[in-house]
């Protein structure tokens, strides 16, 4: 199996809700998929997709209370990485502005980063972070450093 990961999926209570903060919150651009059922984004080379709670329940054969998002933490983030700390603080605001929750504000974190915490409408955890460690992209990719 290949060292990858090509799409990340959020099961999401509405889906117009979800849809409004990813695109009119965030600014997010919808592309192609099957419309009103699922959504998805580009991200760099990866995809982001948001789909009904019960169908993702379905498509995976398993009950919906397998799936529901927890009200506290459900062992999953994800990260948003950024080139400096005044855009992990624009980014918390932004999300929300949005319609997020922030969960952590930002702050100097332990393995000499800077990050903060928000929760979107349907509580999936994002960490808003910059790594002084780690290469960001022009295209928003990671690199991570040659392992000595």
């Amino acid at each position: 199996m290949e060292q990858r990961l090509s799409m990340v999926t959020l099961g999401v209570r509405d889906m117009a809700r979800a849809r409004t903060f990813y695109e009119e919150g965030l600014g997010w651009a919808l592309g192609d998929g099957v419309e009103g059922r699922v959504a998805f984004y580009q991200l760099g080379g990866m995809l982001l997709g948001l789909y009904g709670l019960e169908a993702l329940a379905e498509d995976a054969e398993l009950p919906l209370a397998d799936l529901k998002p927890a009200a506290n933490f459900g062992g999953t983030t994800l990260a948003y990485n950024v080139r400096d700390k005044a855009t992990v603080d624009a980014t918390l605001q932004e999300a929300e502005a949005a319609g997020a929750t922030i969960v952590k504000p930002a702050q100097e974190v332990f393995w000499g980063g800077y990050s903060g915490y928000f929760a979107d409408p349907d509580g999936h955890l994002w960490e808003v972070a910059f790594n002084p460690f780690w290469t960001l992209n022009d295209d928003g990719s990671v690199t991570l450093p040659a392992k000595t």
